[in-house]
């Protein structure tokens, strides 16, 4: 997997709704579209691997997967 790049249709669908509502917002696009609406120019930024992610767990999940051993 290339570094940056996200495979998983289903994360990089979450990953470019959550930046289009940060274009929507004010934030400053990081690829130059014409005409184009904050949704298009997000899922552009996280094709090209411009925009990345973190997992992040909350503390009862990593309790949990210390309990279980995952």
């Amino acid at each position: 997997m290339k570094p940056g790049i996200i495979e998983n249709k289903y994360r990089k669908v979450l990953v470019a709704s959550q930046r289009a509502r940060q274009i929507e917002k004010g934030a400053r696009p990081l690829v130059q579209l014409p005409n184009m609406k904050a949704t298009r120019i997000a899922l552009q930024e996280v094709e090209d691997g411009l925009i990345s992610f973190d997992y992040v767990l909350d503390q009862n999940e990593v309790e949990a997967r210390l309990r279980n051993g995952a």
